[in-house]
């Protein structure tokens, strides 16, 4: 785990709603060919934000999102939606990109940094994906956080 301040920035997202599983994975490789195909898959990082947590909100709820960085003045279509991400200090795990891990990780990291005196602060957990991680099988898992208070 590593600490790192991530940056308030624009993105052009899709987003699908139901059940998180394998349509979520689908939702990424058309964000990925969308990206590709702009000339954008090399240029920035790719984020995926499950919205909604299926313990409270009913599953054909949830709510997910993948997004990709743009610059301020990158022309958006009728493809993508436009956001920003708020940024600030995160947790950031590195892991391999299975279900198993991804699963794995997602049950251990909040008792983690409880562990370690952080607490989440209330912004979207995210998985981050560089070209590089996609390329060699890893993702990260960024958890917004504040030092708790004693």
């Amino acid at each position: 785990m590593k600490i790192e301040k991530i940056e308030k920035c624009r993105v052009a997202y899709m987003r699908r709603v139901g059940a998180y599983g394998f349509e979520n994975f689908a939702l990424m490789e058309k964000l990925k060919q969308w990206a590709s195909e702009k000339k954008l898959l090399n240029e920035g990082d790719i984020y995926a934000i499950a919205q909604d947590n299926p313990e409270f909100t009913p599953s054909q709820n949830c709510r997910y999102d993948v997004c990709i960085i743009i610059s301020k003045d990158y022309e958006l279509d009728n493809l993508v939606e436009e956001a920003e991400l708020s940024g600030g200090d995160y947790a950031v795990y590195k892991i391999d990109h299975t279900s198993e891990d991804v699963q794995k990780a997602w049950g251990e990291i909040f008792r983690d940094l409880y562990e370690k005196g952080y607490t989440v602060d209330n912004k979207p957990t995210m998985e981050r994906y560089s070209k590089d991680m996609i390329d060699n099988g890893y993702c990260e898992i960024c958890v917004p956080i504040k030092l708790a208070m004693n």
